[in-house]
């Protein structure tokens, strides 16, 4: 297995198939960003005030990557809420506008410690193939954003 393999096989451990939504809408950044958070408090991977912490990393600098996707995530103090390494990914039915640039997906991260830093470089390794962007940004089914950050299909229980 290839080391970018062996990567995204890390970030699918991370993402729940229940993490997955496709149809998300938000009126702006801030919204989709508190949207995320949300995400993340529902999957019980953070506490609720991460999401202010979301917020405030927002306002602070753009978590806008490139090719239609943002990674929101929170400001060192939010790591306080953090119960257990996650992502979520979030697609948005109308593409939100991102400081002038247009996001169609958000894949929100929480991590405890530095941990954020490896799922960013992780994240930035799928997204850095334009290809597997473009398939994440128009995945149809949970099951193919699953499969493109590496999680073999898994039926619910």
């Amino acid at each position: 297995m290839s080391d970018g393999h062996s990567r995204s096989d890390k970030l699918g451990g991370l993402l729940e198939p229940c993490a997955v939504r496709l149809a998300e809408r938000a009126a702006d950044r801030f919204e989709a960003v508190s949207r995320c958070g949300e995400v993340l408090v529902e999957l019980g991977a953070v506490e609720p005030g991460y999401v202010a912490a979301m917020i405030e990393r927002e306002r602070d600098i753009s978590t806008y990557v490139g090719a239609g996707v943002a990674i929101p995530h929170a400001t060192a103090a939010g790591k306080a809420h953090v119960l257990r390494d996650a992502l979520a990914v979030l697609r948005f039915v109308e593409p939100v506008d991102w400081g002038g640039e247009q996001v169609a997906v958000c894949v929100p991260i929480a991590a405890i410690g530095d941990g954020h830093l490896d799922l960013l470089a992780d994240l930035a390794d799928v997204l850095m193939d334009p290809d597997r962007a473009r398939e994440l940004r128009e995945a149809a089914e949970p099951e193919d954003v699953l499969r493109l950050l590496g999680r073999p299909h898994q039926e619910d229980s």
